[in-house]
């Protein structure tokens, strides 16, 4: 994976020292993840004796956990890659280096470890539900507010954490299932949809009013 692999040693550097420009770093970064080495089964999916001390790749090679995590994102963007070549406009590679210097920054965090974890396990399943690498159930029709036209079209992935696409007219929202003692909620960046049987309350879009839906029927599952 010659994407997700990139030189990690140029990538980052010591806390406190300066660091090379995030577009040197993340040029570096992407580099890898087209094709793993062979790296031991608890290596990460890059080379652990050429990163800086302090920087997020030596924590991630100090720490089995993350190291498992890196080996698996660098195998799922691979297989999105092969998904996505033709994808127009070309956006997993830019969202990718958006990706990684997000995780880089959770050295800011108050707990570094605990952030480049939920930052791994979110970015999964994401490229999970956004590229169908996994199973899904559905799509499920909802009519809202009584109006056939305001129609949502969902579909639930079987990823870790749990994730939902809904699409509303000619727009999409990615969302991670989160506890709620009320029914299933899914939250995306501005919407979110809590199920309850066959019913459900969506908000789609900052400061928007709450839907209530009703499902109409599930369609069958393709082959």
């Amino acid at each position: 994976m010659m994407d997700l692999q990139v030189n990690h040693a140029a990538q980052s550097a010591q806390r406190g020292a300066p660091r090379p420009p995030c577009s040197l770093r993340v040029v570096s970064s992407l580099a890898l993840l087209v094709t793993l080495p062979a790296h031991a089964a608890t290596d990460p999916s890059f080379d652990c004796q050429t990163v800086s001390e302090g920087s997020t790749e030596s924590l991630v090679c100090a720490d089995k956990t993350l190291s498992a995590l890196d080996r698996k994102l660098a195998e799922v963007y691979s297989s999105a890659v092969a998904r996505a070549h033709n994808e127009h406009p070309p956006v997993l590679r830019s969202e990718q280096r958006g990706w990684i210097k997000g995780r880089d920054d959770c050295w800011k965090t108050e707990d570094e470890t605990v952030c480049v974890e939920q930052a791994y396990t979110t970015r999964i399943a994401e490229l999970q539900a956004r590229y169908a690498l996994v199973e899904s159930d559905g799509p499920v029709f909802y009519s809202c507010d009584g109006n056939a036209a305001k129609e949502v079209v969902a579909r639930s992935f079987h990823t870790e954490p749990a994730t939902l696409i809904a699409e509303f007219g000619d727009q999409v929202s990615l969302m991670f299932r989160q506890e709620d003692a009320d029914g299933t909620l899914y939250r995306g960046r501005n919407e979110s949809l809590r199920q309850d049987g066959a019913r459900a309350k969506i908000v789609w879009g900052h400061g928007s009013t709450e839907m209530a839906c009703e499902r109409r029927h599930t369609a069958a599952r393709p082959e």
